[in-house]
């Protein structure tokens, strides 16, 4: 338990909140970026013990719930392919897409499959020689690399009936979207720590500089996310910004170079449509003309049109801070973890889906 217990000691928690409390003296309004903070806040009760003038707003980081609408369709029109056999993680999969989603694509017959790795997505394609394996890439600079590999793993293998859908998205050109969207007032960032340990905190100096807003990288324990807080908060409270790592023992200056130059060697950035944001100049990630041939968008070419977010669903504000979950009409009544509008209900980081199972 070393390394373990110590970030969740109760008496040093009480001490931070402590501290909080001590510097807490205006409303502030800090957003966690990352959909695992956001359930671990909730987890540990840490919003309830937060001074009345701190509030904490849930952000764009859980990665099925800033899959745009239209993507999601471009995973079922792949689905009704030929021959084709979908790969994709869990979470996905009951996320409604404009007029159906891919669990009930499966229940009407197409071969759609669960995987817990690329790896085993390769694995399909070379059990199922006569069909296209498509792997659903989504997630943020975390997976990315691994998918990379899975297509390097692919080519060196020859094997040739192996496609991924990249949809992936980057972080760091979605906190400025956010800065200029201006639709929340946000007074500082939690910055994500799965994210970090990739990108490294480099990564967010440029952002940093250009908004001088107060950023702090950190983990996922209480004691991480409550010393992050009192970092944030006395920074807001004394007008001295700096962007800190507060996640020394897994994130360092430059990241994970190896696992960038994977991704970089297989992807390279492009835009991107965020769901509740909008279109992000490079923020997505597409194939590098190298790897074309893996590239399930082009191979495929699905047509899928322009696609509008469910009815009523307030996903894409809840996904900038606009709105809280409890603040949606279809919140607990028409929407539901058993029947999703939207995807914010369905992932297991969504912030609907903390909501609706720590929130009073």
């Amino acid at each position: 338990m070393k390394h373990i217990q110590e970030y969740r000691d109760s008496r040093l928690s009480r001490r931070i909140i402590e501290q909080i409390a001590a510097v807490s003296d205006r409303n502030i309004r800090i957003m966690e970026v990352c959909g695992t903070h956001t359930v671990s806040i909730f987890r540990n009760g840490i919003r309830t013990v937060l001074p009345e003038n701190v509030s904490l707003i849930s952000g764009p980081g859980c990665p099925v719930c800033v899959t745009d609408q239209r993507e999601i369709d471009t995973a079922i029109a792949l689905a009704e392919q030929e021959n084709v056999i979908i790969a994709t993680f869990g979470d996905l999969i009951r996320v409604p897409g404009t007029f159906s989603s891919l669990q009930s694509e499966q229940a009407a017959g197409r071969d759609i499959r669960i995987v817990y790795s690329t790896f085993d997505a390769i694995t399909l394609a070379k059990e199922n020689p006569g069909k296209n394996v498509v792997f659903l890439g989504i997630g943020f600079e975390t997976t990315a690399p691994t998918i990379a590999a899975s297509v390097l793993a692919a080519e060196k293998a020859g094997i040739t009936n192996y496609f991924v859908y990249s949809a992936h998205k980057l972080m760091p050109p979605a906190l400025e979207a956010l800065m200029d969207l201006g639709v929340s007032r946000i007074d500082g960032f939690l910055l994500p720590g799965h994210v970090s340990v990739i990108i490294g905190t480099k990564a967010y100096a440029e952002f940093f500089e250009k908004y001088r807003i107060p950023c702090v990288i950190t983990g996922f324990e209480p004691v991480d996310i409550l010393q992050a807080l009192f970092n944030l908060t006395e920074m807001i409270n004394t007008g001295l910004p700096r962007l800190e790592n507060g996640y020394p023992r897994a994130v360092t200056e430059a990241g994970n170079t190896g696992a960038i130059e994977i991704m970089y060697s297989v992807f390279e950035p492009c835009d991107a449509s965020w769901r509740g944001i909008g279109r992000i100049s490079g923020s997505g990630l597409r194939f590098r003309p190298d790897y074309a041939s893996f590239d399930a968008k082009a191979y495929f070419d699905p047509y899928v049109p322009e696609a509008m977010p469910p009815r009523g669903c307030a996903c894409g504000d809840i996904l900038t801070g606009t709105l809280t979950p409890p603040e949606c009409p279809l919140y607990k009544k028409k929407c539901t973890p058993v029947n999703p509008v939207g995807p914010c209900m369905v992932s297991s980081e969504g912030t609907c889906a903390a909501y609706y199972k720590y929130h009073d």
